[in-house]
């Protein structure tokens, strides 16, 4: 059933992921900075503009959500012309940033004080991810509102899951980047070690990634890493802000991730080398230097 949704942030992933809502035959209202790209966007898709974060979000049942950081959604949410200031009682805010925890219960319980639900539900696959309607949507919040989103968000995802109360949805993408720092320092290594051996590491890497070894990053992101390629992606200057969420939150909660702020402190090392823009498959670069 067609429903009346608004989304807020136009960025890399925010556009095609509004698109796809659009595409299933939603009514789509957009909001997003720099006007001109929610324009655009109206103009692709036979949608309609929001001048703000409010104005976007009035009568709508649904309010989705893509901005850069936990100071970016109080902004569209409680900030001044904030989304919630013109939400119904009932209606849904879904926000997929790569937030906070805490950010995601603090709007959670002001949210719950208007009658409003919120969603947190961080995504994984990138912008090939979104602009393919693939990604991997991980959410917390209550059973009720996340049943009432679940296919609206099936638009654009391959797989959605609630995974527990307000803030899981958060602390399993922090998992995700873990997993992920790792993996990416360990692919480095071994292409590294491959070219240093002068094997043919396109050849290498088709026979590995069909055993143990495999994984996305292998599959991928090995030829482009042989070839050092990086000018694409999800850039360094956001995997730092996603592993500095992570390692803030496993000091509070007495966790222990050695190996990921190692693979932090050597992002930081592209930093310095320029690759703020580079794709995270970067940490490449850095050994070939």
């Amino acid at each position: 059933m067609a429903e009346r949704v608004s989304f807020l942030g136009l960025g890399v992933m925010g556009y095609p992921m509004a698109g796809h809502l659009a595409a299933a035959g939603h009514e789509v209202t957009v909001y997003n900075r720099t006007t001109a790209k929610a324009e655009k966007w109206a103009s692709d898709h036979k949608g309609a503009v929001g001048k703000t974060p409010a104005e976007a979000a009035k009568g709508q049942s649904v309010v989705f959500s893509c901005v850069g950081n936990d100071d970016d959604l109080r902004s569209i949410t409680i900030g001044e012309e904030g989304a919630f200031a013109t939400m119904e009682k009932g209606s849904v805010f879904v926000d997929h940033t790569t937030a906070s925890a805490s950010v995601a219960r603090e709007l959670y319980s002001v949210a719950k004080d208007k009658g409003i639900d919120f969603i947190d539900a961080p995504v994984s696959g990138g912008q090939a991810g979104a602009e393919n309607g693939k990604l991997t949507v991980m959410c917390g919040g209550d059973k009720a509102p996340f049943a009432k989103v679940a296919p609206l968000i099936d638009a654009f995802a391959q797989r959605c899951e609630l995974l527990g109360p307000s803030g899981a949805g958060q602390l399993t993408k922090m998992v995700n980047q873990i997993c992920i720092a790792g993996l990416v320092q360990g692919l480095s290594e071994a292409v590294n070690f491959a070219k240093k051996a002068d094997l043919d590491t396109d050849a290498v890497f088709n026979v590995l990634s069909k055993g143990a070894a495999q994984s996305w990053q292998m599959e991928n992101r090995h030829e482009t890493m042989s070839r050092g390629e990086f000018d694409f992606g999800f850039a360094v200057d956001w995997m730092r802000k996603d592993l500095g969420i992570c390692l803030d939150m496993a000091n509070e909660i007495g966790a222990q991730l050695p190996v990921t702020a190692l693979v932090d402190q050597f992002y930081a090392d592209v930093q310095s080398m320029g690759g703020n823009r580079w794709d995270t498959s970067s940490l490449l670069a850095r050994i070939d230097k």
